[in-house]
């Protein structure tokens, strides 16, 4: 601390708590962010935002995807669900055949024969109740083609790009899976991080085998019951299988394979590689031998970009009824060359998922987004060097807020904590929509606020208080909003002593022991208090001078300090003409009320003074004391020997020169061994006429020709002003002091300086 300057010492004084609290607030929001001081409740918050960003992107209308909605409409018409495969077959055979759609994925699993035909019973019947009847084993025979619903579903898939789906659990197997994409003994040793479920319930074997593919459409939720990624592919057994939306795009594509897809031998993975199995993404292989690159995360998923809000009316794809496609009342416009999903958003089959962005977000719409990624290749994922780049806001953000925070005033504190959450928030939303990034924020947002808080409630409980401390020190001397301006950085204002150029200036009433005689005890009280009152409001409220005491009926008062002015002098000249103003005005009213006259007499100096808090233990006073102080206090008992209202130090001439002034003299006061020049202020050249401004160049000029002894010539300038102003007590002054200089000539050695022994 030695070591450091003075100005330091200080700021890091002021400063130093609350920079260091932001300090290890900024290290505690970095050491979270690598994992060292984890929080449930930050990741909540993540996991709030990553939902908020997918609701505030707009969803474009991708028509490349259209989904059959088997909906209200279509159960109205066709009947209840599940229909009979026969229906589906022709649902099939109207998308592939009519409407030649580039393939079609079925969020509908065919887990158990269809009997809805009939044809069953009526072959047992021919065989046993109804044997006897003729011919009648031939026409089930004939009918049996018509009346085989799964035969007739098997027909129509068959050599046609359509894609089943089939979930998996941890329960039985049933039903025939696909053959696999590739197997354990594929991967040449290495080791493939993958949700593994234990069973399965897969379609009827006579139509997987018919089918271009299958696909996994079980969906994995967040323990909170939230559906946020997807897995595309998942092992079962041996083999690894592909999602529904994976299975979908690759009959789309004619794909040959789907592989995994190494970037690094085993000694050049990093950590990350590591942990899942060295993959970066897996690759679909198309049927003209390019490439579609698929990135993947820990356990070969990815997070779910849901576009819109899911529904008809989300946004984001087609869809259309399931009916009017089975009546081709679709254009065929709408329909050729897309991939068709077929699924339900009817509430009753259960095929609605809590997501981010809508609490009863249609399954189907789910692998419509999946297969969106693909086909654009646009995956929102979370970067290796994420944490490394939330690092580095989170810095910004702590560095900008720990050192600004402090030294603003609140408006600009709140306006500085807007700015950072609202860059952070724009940035990580930018990184989203544009880099497919998928950035936590919760960090940097709730550092934010809390170093907002702590620095907003720091300075009420400690700024405040300093604050409240120099409105008691300094509330009944200097003008309200002085006190406000001082406030807002208390520091930079003290009672210690110090040596300041002020103007200091003091108003006494004339007779004011003739008065006391005259008045009543409580008019007196009345007349004293409307005359303090008055002389206290031009002094701090009109000219932000800083009142001193009163001293009987006599006020002190100066400028300069505690607030520096620059131009204190012109303040101080300006408060004796208002104050002179205020007399007159106070004068009027006292005459009518059969009151005394006022008159007042001020006088004003500037120089060094001394300025603070003095006095004794027992009472202290901020004040302000020196030669000049003195000085001025005898200005004040001169204008009573002048016969002026208002004095002035040569000082306060040279630091207000825009007010008109007379000259009254060169005195020598007691006390003081220099000779001072002595003015009286009449106010602004503009406003004085211009028989004032002819007066006052006439009395300079009288006043020239006393200082060289000239008594005839001056005595008749000054009869001549005294003739034309009789009431004026300063030309009475010099005609006599003329008349007493011939009696009594000051000789040669005179310098026209007047000595006055009393104060």
């Amino acid at each position: 601390m030695r070591l450091l300057p003075t100005k330091w010492k200080k700021t890091l004084k002021k400063y130093g708590v609350q920079w260091g609290v932001g300090a290890a607030l900024t290290l505690a929001a970095v050491l979270n962010l690598m994992g060292y001081l984890e929080s449930e409740s930050i990741v909540r918050m993540d996991t709030f935002f990553a939902g908020w960003r997918m609701r505030v992107e707009k969803p474009v209308l991708d028509r490349r995807i259209v989904i059959v909605n088997i909906d209200e409409k279509s159960l109205a018409e066709v009947g209840r669900f599940p229909w009979g495969r026969n229906v589906v077959a022709k649902l099939v055979t109207q998308l592939t055949d009519h409407y030649k759609v580039g393939a079609v994925g079925m969020d509908v699993l065919f887990a158990e024969p269809d009997k809805s035909s009939g044809f069953e019973v009526l072959e047992d019947l021919a065989y046993k109740e109804l044997n006897d009847i003729p011919r009648l084993k031939d026409e089930l025979i004939a009918l049996k083609p018509s009346m085989d619903y799964d035969a007739l579903l098997a027909a129509a898939i068959k050599g046609k790009p359509v894609v089943l789906g089939y979930e998996v659990s941890d329960k039985a197997k049933t039903g025939a899976l696909p053959k696999p994409e590739f197997t354990l003994d594929d991967l040449n040793g290495r080791e493939l991080v993958a949700t593994a479920p234990t069973g399965y319930q897969a379609n009827l074997s006579q139509l997987q085998k018919a089918a271009r593919g299958a696909g996994i459409f079980s969906a994995s939720v967040d323990p909170d019951g939230t559906l946020r990624s997807s897995a595309f592919l998942m092992r079962l057994g041996n083999g690894f299988y592909p999602s529904l939306s994976l299975a979908t795009v690759a009959a789309f594509y004619k794909a040959k394979a789907i592989k995994p897809y190494y970037t690094a031998t085993v000694d050049t993975m990093t950590e990350r590689e590591k942990e899942n199995g060295g993959i970066e993404k897996i690759v679909m292989f198309k049927e003209n031998g390019l490439m579609v690159p698929i990135p993947v995360g820990y356990g070969l998923t990815t997070t779910i970009q849901f576009r819109g809000t899911g529904g008809p009316h989300g946004g984001a794809f087609p869809y259309v009824s399931a009916v009017d496609v089975l009546k081709g009342k679709v254009p065929e416009s709408v329909l050729d060359g897309t991939i068709v999903l077929i699924g339900t958003t009817v509430a009753g089959l259960n095929d609605l998922r809590a997501t981010p962005v809508n609490a009863e977000y249609p399954g189907v719409e789910v692998h419509a987004n999946l297969v969106k990624s693909i086909l654009d290749n646009r995956f929102k994922s979370r970067p290796d060097y994420a944490e490394g780049w939330e690092a580095v806001q989170t810095v910004i953000v702590g560095v900008l807020l720990c050192f600004g925070l402090p030294v603003l005033t609140p408006l600009r504190s709140i306006v500085l904590a807007l700015c950072a959450a609202g860059g952070v928030t724009w940035f990580n939303y930018h990184a989203y929509s544009v880099r497919d990034w998928s950035l936590n924020m919760a960090v940097m947002l709730l550092l934010t606020l809390v170093l907002f808080i702590f620095n907003m409630a720091y300075g009420y409980l400690f700024e405040s208080r300093k604050g409240r401390a120099l409105v008691s020190r300094f509330g009944e001397y200097v003008a309200p909003e002085l006190v406000a301006e001082m406030a807002e950085d208390p520091d930079k204002y003290t009672m210690d002593g110090e040596d300041r150029v002020l103007s200091v200036l003091f108003v006494d009433v004339r007779g004011f022991t003739t008065i006391s005689e005259m008045l009543a005890p409580k008019a007196l009280r009345e007349y004293i208090n409307l005359y303090l009152t008055a002389m206290s409001e031009d002094i701090r409220d009109k000219y932000q001078g800083t009142l001193d005491k009163y001293i009987g009926d006599a006020v002190m008062a100066f400028w300069g300090a505690p607030v520096a002015f620059p131009d204190h002098a012109r303040r101080a000249v300006a408060t004796a003409l208002a104050m002179q103003h205020s007399a007159v005005r106070l004068n009027a009213d006292f005459v009518a009320r059969g009151w005394p006259p006022l008159k007042i007499g001020i006088g004003i100096n500037t120089g060094l003074m001394r300025v603070g808090d003095m006095g004794s233990k027992i009472r202290r006073a901020y004040t302000v004391m020196g030669d000049a102080v003195n000085v001025a206090s005898r200005l004040e008992g001169l204008t009573k020997v002048y016969g002026v209202g208002l004095a002035v130090g040569e000082g306060t001439r040279a630091a207000a020169p825009e007010f008109a002034y007379r000259e009254l003299d060169l005195v020598r006061v007691k006390g003081k061994h220099e000779p001072v020049a002595i003015f009286e202020p009449l106010g602004l050249p503009s406003e004085l006429d211009a028989a004032t401004l002819a007066e006052l160049e006439r009395w300079h000029a009288a006043l020239a020709m006393v200082r060289a002894q000239q008594w005839d010539a001056a005595e008749a300038a000054i009869v001549a002003l005294q003739q034309e102003q009789p009431e004026c007590g300063l030309y009475r002054l010099f005609a006599a002091n003329i008349a007493r200089h011939r009696a009594h000539p000051p000789g040669p050695e005179w310098d026209g300086v007047t000595n006055y022994d009393s104060k």
